[in-house]
């Protein structure tokens, strides 16, 4: 099992990652809402307030008392609900590791924007796959998907703390974001294209579509003085040759230039 559980990479430009944190009581808030209903009462929540491509697109119609909202509306209702603790949980621990970066090199309301048009973004993409799909789309993971590719863009050689545990063998390995997050987003496409339709239980083409969308959008939605490709923390990663201090070379047997007394 591989499973991220911190990052070396400190704030700069915020004293709280308040949006991140008020993200993740929300979606807890809401599972918390769906797990006090009987099994019926929660089926009904999703099939009301998750995304259901065929409805969205007008090929079926819902009960009317499943007609809750406006089936525009799931595609960001969806982004709050969850189908179980272990989905929660996972969406939750990768926005909690990673959001609070971006939200620093974005500010709050920006990285607050950043995260509901990646959501929309990941949510179109599921649809426009199979628009006649009439399984509910929920969960947090396309939006947090495009954090996750702004986090590459951002913080490449920031260092993600990845638990290893095999049968006895436990340890803790730092890995580059780079490598890490690339990693990830790579098997997306892989299992996006591999999985029939919208993957069969796993919303594949919604991590995609997410994950472009963040690396599309965050130029834009950055600080000005935070640059791409950046170290730890946003700065700038280390300085390359033409950054080194000049070496002037002199022709064989010229005598070294003499340095003024000081």
């Amino acid at each position: 099992m591989l499973l991220p559980i911190s990052d070396s990479n400190p704030r700069h430009r915020i004293s709280f990652q308040y949006v991140t944190v008020a993200l993740i009581a929300a979606c807890v808030a809401v599972f918390l809402w769906q797990a006090s209903l009987d099994p019926r009462s929660a089926q009904e929540a999703v099939y009301a307030l998750g995304t259901i491509p065929a409805v969205v697109f007008g090929e079926r119609t819902l009960p009317p008392e499943l007609s809750w909202i406006p089936a525009e509306m799931t595609l960001l209702t969806s982004m709050f609900m969850h189908g179980g603790w272990m989905h929660l949980i996972g969406n939750m621990l990768y926005l909690w590791i990673l959001g609070d970066n971006v939200e620093d090199c974005m500010g709050h309301v920006r990285f607050l924007i950043f995260y509901l048009v990646c959501g929309l973004a990941a949510v179109g993409t599921h649809m426009l796959i199979d628009t006649g799909s009439t399984v509910p789309l929920v969960g947090a993971s396309g939006a947090i998907s495009g954090v996750m590719g702004a986090y590459l863009l951002l913080h490449p050689t920031a260092r993600i703390n990845v638990l290893i545990w095999i049968l006895i063998f436990v340890r803790v390995v730092p890995v580059p974001a780079g490598i890490a997050l690339a990693a990830w987003i790579g098997l997306q496409f892989v299992n996006a294209a591999a999985a029939p339709g919208t993957g069969g239980g796993v919303a594949f083409w919604a991590h995609v579509g997410g994950a472009v969308a963040g690396m599309v959008l965050v130029p834009f939605f950055k600080r000005r003085d935070v640059p791409l490709l950046a170290g730890v923390g946003g700065r700038p990663m280390p300085s390359t040759a033409t950054d080194s201090p000049k070496i002037r070379l002199r022709r064989p047997g010229t005598p070294p230039a003499r340095r003024p007394w000081r």
